[in-house]
């Protein structure tokens, strides 16, 4: 969406552009499942470990730190699971995610943005999954762990 404003120099008028953010979202497999975050901010919820792209960093960069900075895990990133985009994932703007799937040894240690952390499976997800986190975990069971 292309608005303007007026140069403060000049007072001409300069485009100003409102883009999605882009953001990054880690499926991280675990002693037999996965881990989610119990948001610290709204929206809350559990989520998937992620965050937003820092400029000058790469997707797989933002990645590894947000899964450091919300998990205290050392993941190794295994693939890209898809890209999500639509306009109304995040009721607080417009955001596009890239997620990945990524392996971690050790016990992860809710920090930052989470207060806390757990470990499950397609069998225990909890109901009150932020964003459209529901939708990712879904695409990643069907892709990942395709029936017979």
């Amino acid at each position: 969406m292309k608005e303007s404003i007026l140069c403060p120099n000049c007072g001409k008028p300069v485009a100003k552009y409102r883009n999605p953010l882009p953001t990054v979202d880690v499926i991280i497999a675990i002693q037999d499942g996965i881990v989610l975050i119990r948001r610290k901010n709204p929206p809350h919820g559990w989520a998937l470990p992620g965050g937003f792209v820092d400029y000058g960093e790469s997707l797989e960069e933002a990645a590894i730190r947000e899964a450091r900075e919300e998990t205290s895990l050392e993941v190794e990133l295994l693939s890209q699971l898809g890209a999500y985009s639509d306009p109304h994932r995040d009721p607080r703007h417009h955001s596009i995610t890239v997620v990945f799937t990524a392996s971690a040894g050790g016990e992860p240690r809710a920090a930052d943005d989470a207060v806390e952390i757990g470990i499950f499976n397609q069998k225990n997800l909890p109901e009150d999954l932020a964003f459209d986190h529901g939708e990712i975990l879904r695409d990643y069971y069907e892709k990942c762990y395709p029936k017979n």
